[in-house]
């Protein structure tokens, strides 16, 4: 990604601010508008003079111009309020008449007018004063029809904007004439403990006009990014982030832009500076809460779906925000976060005699401390989902639906009798989880079976015929046995291997996906690395042990199988291999371990096995280094198929690796480019790469990382181990890369010992989920 400014850039002057701040989102009308000259004139000023001086009692003339206000325009029922507040103020002070004396008293005059009106009595005035009023109402009621000089109390801005509204309402002009400026700049917090909270993501401004179309959005975009310095490039990012009022919300609020993949905070910081100018302050809420949302999203990249509270607090003062705390409790209050509290610990009652409270303090049992949670609402919602589903697996009648299943082992019995199932073992255990689709099959059932990658399903194929195998993805995007009335799987039984790839999310849409009644296998190796998207499915359905757990008796065969075996339980043993299916190549320095690959995959192997290039595969640590897949897809082109990349790279013959989605990839070879993309050959699966995609999610594919590996085997691997990957070394990287080999592996070995102190050693940092204490909360643990 283009890299976006760090430091401080040309913004907005201190005058534009200031003039943005007079009137946000509001429009200046021309002076010759019809609604502004209502506005105007001595009869306008004399109507409103009139409204002061005439003494009405405020709950006849507030109900009247209540009445008037229902009937009339917006601009109308505002001004109707106005003109009864007015009233009640009026209630207070002594009435006036029309001639500005004061009713009922009379005037300095002659005696004798003096004596005429000392014999009035109070209730006739009081007559008089009550037929002057009903006078003056019957009057008002008679003018209800006429037209209604609106806004004339109105004046600044309120009345430049009701001009702005008669003139769009009349058709003199469009919408667009008054709402196509720029989005107001965002209104600076005032100061002091009273103040109230400003909104940390403002929405974006509402408007009179249609919505704008994509092409016109991005423009807009565009154009906010280049006032902040920031590459145009992303407008299709932000927008996609952000939608369609994506200039404005980015405007109102310029850290947003971390919301797009790859922004980092030091870049959305520079970016904000260059709009804001001196009102960007580290301090700003608006930064806060960004920054607790990108926090999180970047703990979902490693796995998580929720972080402690303290964590998310020590990640933000290593951000410079002053009160960690404040930012934090400010993100729950406005819904950036939810906060949860697993296993709250009751309060001991008080003790009932207040006058021994030392003693009760001293036989009150301590109260464990309590973990908070902090985690994002689209995780949240789908762990919770995904518990509830689970539940309802395991809660809904299979064992009396009328199926015979044949004899079959420990497994076939329990999901018989069972709406959820986990079944653990290596590559061999596929074997037993592909029986029960036959099983129940035979049972009379609708079963099926998924795979994580088009590899995997491959052999699944293998196992149950072509027509019960599918992908996960396939399956949940219209694939297979479509769907009955009620929008669920026509299945009675799934079986899911690979498990253990299952992100919280997909596991969420699977499991919304099965009706009551049908019964769901979830089979996997719980040994190798985890999804890349965030949770754990596979490993907290375990640790929760709330449905039965089959563990898999079958060793994977051979000493590739006896290597990876040990592996598993942490042991990386030296194994007997007469027929070199284990080879290790020791090598001094990356550069070797280039050479020493090329080597083995393009003459040894093929030669000494008989398996041919396109079934052998390259695993190494990353992407980056001496050594890594960029590199070595490099080697490997100029030595296996030299060409100049005519299609954006890619040769006809190159193999390439496609990343369908996260943590799913498919490899193939490239067969052709047209105007729609570049087109692989996967295994006799024709996949299409759009163009739009070729240059962000296509690589070559002669040498992968173990995390695109997983799913996938080949007949023959080469690990490359070059030394400077030791530290991106664990045991279950070894596990997953060892363990993609079926006949032959080679090891080409250059970090020494800290290849058996990483299967030994080196766990994978834990990842913070709540699938288990909620899968606890709604079911008891299974006896085993």
């Amino acid at each position: 990604m283009t890299a976006l400014p760090q430091g401080s850039a040309p913004g907005s002057t201190a005058d534009e601010s200031a003039e943005a701040e007079v009137a946000p989102g509001t429009a200046q009308a021309p002076a010759e508008e019809p609604g502004a000259a209502e506005g105007a004139g001595p009869g306008a000023e004399g109507e409103a003079r009139t409204g002061v001086e005439e003494a009405e009692p405020a709950d006849e003339l507030a109900a009247e111009e209540a009445g008037r206000a229902s009937e009339a325009e917006p601009a109308d029922a505002a001004e109707g309020v106005e003109r009864a507040d007015e009233a009640g103020g009026a209630e207070a002070e002594a009435g006036t008449d029309e001639t500005g004396g004061p009713e009922g008293a009379a005037e300095p005059a002659a005696d004798a007018e003096a004596a005429a009106a000392a014999q009035v009595s109070e209730a006739a005035a009081e007559l008089a004063a009550q037929r002057e009023l009903r006078a003056r109402i019957e009057q008002r009621k008679a003018e209800k029809d006429a037209p209604i000089p609106a806004g004339t109390k109105l004046s600044g801005t309120a009345a430049d904007l009701l001009a702005a509204v008669r003139a769009v309402e009349s058709g003199e002009k469009s919408g667009a004439t008054f709402f196509a400026g720029p989005p107001p700049a965002p209104r600076k917090p005032a100061p002091g403990p009273a103040q109230e909270a400003a909104p940390v993501r403002p929405r974006a401004p509402e408007s009179a006009q249609a919505p704008a179309t994509s092409a016109e959005a991005l423009a807009s975009v565009r154009s906010v990014l280049s006032r902040g310095g920031a590459p145009e490039t992303l407008a299709a990012q932000v927008t996609g982030a952000l939608g369609e009022q994506a200039a404005e919300r980015l405007g109102a609020d310029p850290w947003q832009l971390l919301s797009v993949p790859g922004v980092r905070p030091e870049q959305a910081d520079g970016f904000a500076r260059a709009l804001l100018g001196a009102e960007c302050r580290p301090d700003d809420e608006r930064r806060a809460a960004a920054l607790v949302g990108w926090i999180l999203e970047q703990a979902a990249l490693r796995g998580h779906t929720a972080l402690a509270a303290d964590d998310v607090r020590k990640a933000l003062a290593g951000r410079s925000v002053p009160d960690p705390d404040e930012a934090v409790q400010q993100a729950i209050a406005e819904g950036v976060v939810l906060v949860f509290q697993d296993g709250l610990a009751e309060e001991p009652e008080p003790a009932e005699d207040t006058a021994d409270t030392e003693g009760a303090e001293e036989t009150a049992e301590p109260v464990e401390p309590v973990e908070v949670l902090l985690g994002l609402d689209r995780y949240a919602l789908a762990e919770e989902s995904l518990a509830d589903g689970l539940a309802r697996l395991l809660n809904s009648p299979v064992g009396n639906d009328g199926s015979v299943w044949p004899e079959g082992g420990e497994l076939i019995r329990a999901v018989a009798g069972s709406g959820l199932v986990a079944h653990t073992g290596g590559e061999a255990a596929r074997a037993e989880s592909a029986a029960v689709v036959t099983a129940a099959a035979a049972a009379g059932l609708r079963a099926a079976g998924a795979a994580h990658t088009l590899d995997g399903q491959r052999r699944l194929a293998e196992l149950t015929g072509p027509l019960a195998a599918f992908t996960l993805a396939g399956l949940l995007s219209g694939e297979g046995p479509g769907r009955d009335a009620d929008g669920a799987l026509a299945l009675d039984v799934l079986v899911v291997q690979d498990a253990a790839q299952l992100d919280v999310e997909t596991a969420a849409v699977l499991v919304e996906s099965l009706a009551d009644g049908c019964r769901l296998v979830l089979s996997g190796d719980p040994g190798v690395l985890g999804p890349a998207g965030a949770g754990q499915v596979f490993q907290d359905v375990l640790s929760a042990r709330v449905c039965p757990v089959v563990a898999s008796r079958l060793p994977d065969a051979g000493p590739v199988g006896e290597l990876v075996s040990g592996i598993g339980i942490g042991e990386l043993n030296q194994v007997e291999a007469p027929g070199k299916e284990v080879v290790i190549v020791p090598v001094r320095d990356a550069g070797e371990a280039v050479h020493r690959c090329v080597q083995l995959l393009a003459d040894s192997i093929p030669r000494a096995f008989g398996i041919p290039v396109e079934q052998a595969q390259a695993i190494t640590v990353g992407h980056g280094g001496s050594a890594g897949t960029r590199a070595l897809n490099a080697a490997l082109k100029q030595r296996l198929n030299p060409g100049p990349g005519r299609f954006g790279g890619f040769d006809p013959g190159d193999r390439a690796a496609y990343a369908q989605d996260l943590g799913r990839t498919v490899v193939g070879t490239v067969v052709e480019a047209d105007a729609e993309g570049l087109r692989l050959d996967c295994a006799g699966t024709p996949v299409l790469v759009p163009k739009e995609r070729v240059e962000s999610a296509l690589r070559h594919g002669w040498a992968l990382t173990a995390h695109q590996a997983v799913g996938m085997r080949w007949p023959a691997v080469v690990a490359v181990l070059p030394g400077d990957a030791a530290q991106g070394l664990n045991r279950p990287w070894v596990y997953t890369a060892f363990g993609r080999a079926e006949r032959h592996l080679s090891v080409v070995h250059g970090v020494d010992q800290a290849l058996p102190r990483a299967v030994a050693e080196v766990l994978p940092a834990p990842r913070t989920t709540r699938l288990t204490p909620l899968l606890h909360g709604l079911m008891k643990p299974a006896e085993q």
